[in-house]
């Protein structure tokens, strides 16, 4: 079974230049699942229904989401409308949308579950996800899973870490997203768990984590609150490629994946 797993995807260009890659990729890797961080697609902030049709039409199979859930109004009142876009699983009681999903593959049941980590993020948004997000896993297996990939939506690498160590033989990758840059300790931990603290981001290659380098710059050196305005092209495609062997749902390799794209000409 072959997984390939894309960090968050930032405005219009992330969105634009994942699709390119997502092309190339289901010719060349022939994946059994596609699945992309969309939390920052709409402008930089947050997700819109069109946009996740958008996502579903061009060959993203599952759209996690973190932090920026539900900064768009428009996706609070559709959360629970689709349920292969997946909020924070570890959330406070009540809040809409669905946080994990078991989905058909060629390769076999795929148990997907999204978490969001505690250190430096809101205070109170996120319950543990060590011991909530473990039980879900377990669930998952439970239900017919023969392989669960957890995506943990955090600041903190000791945090992203720890919990690779926590799920370790249990989950069968374990892969951070949030700081928008790639990391370079992607490896199987010893239970058969894949790991990497950060995937990486899809968008503006000359940027700021996506965002107009010359306005961040500007705020940064003024205090002043920043405009939210993207990056240009040419753009990086960040994620990773695992593989999987059903039978144990032990991960036998990680690979990163790193594009880079120039504008397509009209």
């Amino acid at each position: 079974m072959r997984i390939i797993f894309t960090g968050d995807t930032v405005g219009k260009i992330g969105r634009r230049s994942l699709y390119r890659a997502i092309d190339q990729w289901r010719a060349e890797l022939m994946p059994d699942l596609i699945i992309c961080n969309g939390e920052n697609a709409a402008g930089g902030k947050g997700i819109t229904p069109p946009l996740i049709r958008e996502f579903l039409a061009n060959g993203v199979d599952v759209v996690t989401l973190g932090d920026h859930a539900w900064d768009r109004q428009e996706y609070i009142e559709q959360a629970d409308a689709e349920e292969r876009v997946l909020r924070p699983f570890n959330v406070q009681p009540g809040m809409p949308g669905h946080g994990s999903l078991l989905v058909d593959t060629p390769g076999g049941k795929v148990g997907v579950l999204c978490l969001l980590g505690q250190a430096l993020m809101r205070p109170g948004m996120a319950l543990n996800p060590f011991t909530i997000g473990y039980e879900e896993a377990r669930r998952l297996r439970e239900a017919g899973a023969c392989a669960i990939l957890v995506e943990i939506h955090a600041e903190s690498s000791a945090e992203k870490t720890a919990l690779g160590f926590r799920m370790d033989g249990l989950a069968s990758a374990v892969l951070g997203t949030h700081t928008h840059v790639q990391t370079a300790d992607a490896r199987i931990l010893s239970g058969g768990t894949a790991f990497i603290c950060d995937v990486g981001m899809c968008g503006s290659r000359e940027s700021v984590i996506g965002r107009a380098p010359e306005v961040t710059v500007q705020s940064l050196v003024n205090a002043l609150p920043m405009k939210l305005e993207m990056g240009d092209w040419p753009a990086q495609v960040n994620g990773v490629v695992v593989d999987i062997d059903a039978e144990s749902g032990h991960a036998t390799q990680i690979r990163p994946l790193n594009l880079i794209l120039e504008k397509e000409e009209p």
